[in-house]
């Protein structure tokens, strides 16, 4: 899949381990017949925060399973890495953590 212009894509490399990753994870998130709602993406933003590879799953619109993959991307600001059957794999980079203010 092409990436979007605001996310570069990622080396082979790393797409490779991320989906044997991913191969091993359960879905952390449904999207039903809602479809790609504010609070499905906010939900995602959160998991995508606190795991940084997350598996979604497609229960509803699996014939518009495409078009959804790219939109979950898009909206959560991560990269598409698999999709596969009715489960989309995606992955954000978790921010580096802020260095400690110096004890007084």
């Amino acid at each position: 899949m092409p990436e979007s212009e605001s996310t570069p894509s990622l080396p082979n490399p790393l797409v490779r381990q991320l989906k044997t990753r991913a191969q091993k994870l359960n879905p952390v998130i449904k999207v039903g017949h809602a479809g790609v709602t504010p609070a499905l993406v906010k939900s995602l933003d959160e998991a995508l925060t606190l795991h940084e590879l997350v598996k979604v799953r497609l229960t509803d619109h699996k014939d518009q399973k495409k078009v959804l993959a790219r939109q979950l991307a898009d909206q959560s600001h991560s990269h598409l890495i698999w999709l596969i059957g009715h489960c989309v794999v995606l992955y954000r980079e978790r921010p580096a953590p802020a260095p400690a203010a110096p004890a007084n």
